[in-house]
């Protein structure tokens, strides 16, 4: 797995698999948010099946599906509230990372500096300096 930090409780990560559940829950994961539409991926890594493997490992499970096409201000807000402004550890996926971190970046538009919001998506990986004039306005 390839799991990278952005804040202390917010990771994001390519698609995981099923089996990942258990190592993800010793690594302290306690919800996971899956970004990746169900489209994209084999019936095995579809999100109903994502849902029951989080679930018997313990670790709470959303999705909101996202392209870079449905990231609305709306969509934006609900996949903040599904992970960021939960209590949990949160893990978000898609094929990348990129788009999770992408909709991290926007829901915090307007809560956090521009900078801070580049630097913690550098730290993990994730070059979004491009995002700059969209970072230092609220989106969600």
């Amino acid at each position: 797995m390839d799991i990278r930090q952005i804040t202390p409780r917010y990771f994001v990560a390519p698609q995981i698999e099923p089996g990942d559940m258990e190592s993800l829950r010793a690594q302290g994961i306690t919800r996971i948010l899956c970004n990746r539409p169900d489209a994209e991926v084999p019936p095995s890594h579809q999100a109903a099946a994502m849902r029951e493997a989080a679930e018997a490992a313990g670790i709470a499970f959303a999705e909101q599906p996202l392209t870079h096409q449905t990231m609305t201000p709306d969509v934006i807000a609900n996949n903040r509230a599904l992970g960021v402004d939960t209590n949990d550890t949160v893990l978000a996926y898609c094929a990348s990372g990129t788009r999770s971190t992408i909709a991290w970046a926007l829901g915090q538009a307007g809560e956090m500096d521009s900078d801070a919001i580049i630097e913690a998506a550098r730290q993990g990986g994730y070059d979004l300096e491009n995002m700059r004039p969209m970072l230092g306005q609220s989106y969600s």
